[in-house]
């Protein structure tokens, strides 16, 4: 790892924009030259390897001068750049929702389906946060006794929103604590109160009733997996957690299995910690800023011979998004793929 790379990040003032430059700078990803940009309309510094850089706002002509763009802003500004970057030789690892069913934009998390990364293509999507949980933790089960079906409920945390999702927590509880009730707020990030609750919406609703973020785990993973027969059924949760998704699963495979295989294949699945333990299940607490997935309390289902239950935990702003993003770059660069751009000329 001695070549430095040129490195732009394109929501550098977000909070997985935060967590994504803590991380390079932890892992000693050679970072050459520092490019930072925000959306522009407000004034941003962020801290990088003991300086402070002043954000600004993406333009194309700045953000080609890097060798890898990671984006961890929104589906529209990766949709203005990132293609046009790719196509120019630039690598761009976007974390938005923008390119993820795009046939021809690979979808990766590193221990599922790295092989995605070799297409050639220069532009690479991560997935959702709320999947990747079951991605990692049920990967090794579903090769080996090929999961059907899959019924998911998901608590996620008010992180995954973003930081105007974390002030209306915080303004909801400090009216709370001083008036002895939960405040119904003006321009509030969420459609509901979240303090002291929870509800069954993560994003809108399409005609049958599905929301954005159920229509996201069933398609995503269906592509991660290359499993587009997998049938999924899911009821996303928003919960008053600050950081860590939690996923209540239910999987029913085609191939006959016993405990004992189950637990054996979770044990060596990479990138999860499996507890056999029942009274050592994970919890949002425990996977705070840690690199992998939790799983616990695995059990049989009453429902079916071949459907088994499992509770899963990983921290949404690191290997739901900003870790995955660095994991990612980081085999690019060990394999040798990862290099400068061949600058060509984009008409």
């Amino acid at each position: 790892m001695s070549k430095k790379i040129d490195v732009a990040v394109v929501g550098a003032s977000g909070l997985v924009g935060g967590e994504l430059l803590g991380l390079l700078e932890a892992r000693k990803f050679p970072v050459g030259r520092f490019l930072p940009f925000n959306s522009g309309r407000t004034a941003a510094f962020v801290a990088f390897k003991g300086k402070k850089h002043l954000c600004r706002k993406p333009v194309f002509s700045e953000l080609k001068k890097a060798d890898l763009v990671f984006f961890v802003s929104t589906d529209e500004v990766s949709g203005r750049f990132a293609k046009k970057l790719a196509g120019s030789g630039v690598w761009c690892i976007d974390d938005s929702s923008r390119f993820r069913l795009d046939k021809n934009v690979p979808l990766v998390i590193p221990e599922v389906n790295a092989a995605a990364l070799e297409s050639g293509g220069r532009l690479i999507a991560g997935p959702n946060c709320t999947l990747t949980g079951a991605a990692v933790a049920l990967h090794g089960i579903h090769k080996k006794f090929k999961i059907l079906e899959l019924r998911i409920a998901t608590y996620q945390a008010v992180s995954g929103a973003g930081k105007g999702a974390l002030k209306q927590l915080e303004a909801e509880l400090l009216y709370y604590f001083k008036h002895g009730r939960v405040p119904e707020l003006k321009g509030r990030k969420f459609p509901r109160a979240i303090a002291f609750n929870l509800f069954p919406q993560v994003g809108g609703f399409d005609g049958n009733g599905t929301s954005v973020e159920e229509a996201k785990v069933s398609a995503e993973l269906k592509k991660i997996w290359t499993s587009p027969g997998l049938r999924i059924s899911s009821t996303a949760v928003r919960v008053p957690v600050l950081r860590g998704h939690s996923l209540s699963v239910w999987a029913r495979t085609s191939r006959p299995w016993t405990l004992a295989s189950l637990r054996a294949a979770l044990a060596a699945t990479p990138g999860l910690q499996f507890f056999g333990n029942p009274y050592k299940y994970p919890t949002p607490l425990d996977v705070v800023k840690t690199s992998g997935v939790k799983a616990g309390r695995l059990r049989a289902a009453e429902t079916s011979p071949k459907e088994f239950q499992l509770w899963i935990v990983s921290d949404n702003l690191y290997k739901g998004a900003a870790l995955n993003s660095v994991e990612i770059a980081e085999y690019l660069l060990d394999r040798g793929l990862l290099v400068a751009p061949a600058r060509v000329r984009v008409f």
